[in-house]
């Protein structure tokens, strides 16, 4: 996202500076924002209130009056906002019975959900939104709606079909993947286990998961697997190539990488210092000093498939008329005639 944003010129911060004129530039380098927000938190903690203003600046956490519990916050080495606020609210519901976070991220409104699972008879409210969208959502009120299981998991869900640095499925929007959660209750055991940092993904887990994405695809669908469902998809029903699921080993790959930002991060967001495994353990890949996803083990089909031929014979593939047999080929499973594999 900071390569699509451009690059801004840099520019020190102080009180007697001149304000920038262009915000989005001067808050596209990295060093401006850290300038700004130290500056803004060290004054902030100056002003003249009878209020308990608490801010923070860079792992530490800095308040105009003395803290009891900013062992709790501080340090902290959370990189994101996201999961820095929820930090603060897991620390304000020792001894505060209503809580109002201001956002515009989506991302916040389903931690501030699963957390408010986490604290019962604790208010949890979110203002969310600009102009004409703005509003109030209670978050706790859907945290009691969904069921503590249910809200608790909401980050992997949330995760799994797609977020900032997990990719979504094909021609799958939230819409689709929650009505499938409805039709298919048995993919919560899953989203639980791995909401909570797990080492691994179990073969049990990772068979929901397959089972789940086949439904995202095919309600009417048999199959236990995505590649059974893919080989059926393509081959018998016709589908283009970007409506079926992902291989087996490409969908491996996802979950992992949806543990590690649903499980792993944002399942510590109350730990003020979490610890994170190696994203290269979780479908990532270091390359040339960046972390990109891995997103599959196999091969190309180019480099592994010398054709993907098929026939739509209905009656024998006898005559010339037949595609494989002109191309001198043998007809496959994604052929439609049903003389496979005596052909």
């Amino acid at each position: 996202m900071r390569e699509k944003r451009g690059t801004g010129r840099r520019k020190r911060v102080t009180g007697d500076g001149i304000m920038p004129v262009d915000w989005n530039s001067f808050l596209r380098v990295d060093q401006n924002k850290q300038e700004l927000f130290s500056f803004l938190g060290q004054k902030v903690i100056e002003l003249d209130t009878d209020k308990l203003v608490i801010t923070t600046q860079g792992p530490i956490v800095l308040s105009n009056r003395p803290l009891d519990a900013q062992t709790k916050l501080s340090p902290c080495s959370h990189e994101e906002a996201d999961t820095r606020l929820i930090v603060h609210l897991s620390d304000a519901a020792n001894n505060h019975r209503r809580i109002l976070i201001r956002t515009v991220d989506t991302d916040v409104v389903v931690l501030a959900i699963a957390a408010a699972a986490r604290h019962p008879g604790l208010e949890v409210w979110i203002a969310v939104g600009v102009g004409q969208n703005y509003r109030y959502i209670s978050a706790h009120d859907i945290a009691s709606m969904l069921g503590p299981e249910k809200a608790s998991c909401l980050p992997l869900f949330h995760s799994f079909s797609g977020c900032d640095t997990v990719s979504s499925f094909s021609s799958i929007g939230k819409k689709t993947a929650w009505d499938v959660w409805y039709l298919f209750p048995d993919i919560s055991e899953a989203f639980q286990s791995l909401s909570e940092a797990p080492t691994e993904i179990s073969a049990y887990d990772r068979a929901l998961l397959e089972r789940y994405v086949v439904l995202l695809y095919d309600r009417t669908s048999n199959f236990p697997d995505v590649n059974s469902a893919r080989g059926h998809l393509f081959a018998k029903v016709g589908s283009q190539i970007d409506n079926i699921p992902p291989t087996s080993e490409a969908l491996l790959q996802h979950a992992r990488r949806a543990v590690y930002q649903g499980g792993h991060i944002w399942g510590q967001a109350e730990v003020a210092t979490p610890s994170l495994p190696n994203p290269g353990d979780w479908g990532w890949q270091f390359v040339n000093g960046a972390w990109q996803p891995f997103w599959t083990a196999l091969d190309e089909a180019s480099k592994t498939c010398r054709e993907l031929w098929k026939c739509g014979c209905k009656k024998g593939c006898k005559s010339m008329r037949c595609r494989c047999r002109k191309a001198v080929l043998k007809c496959t499973a994604l052929c439609k005639c049903t003389c496979v594999p005596a052909c």
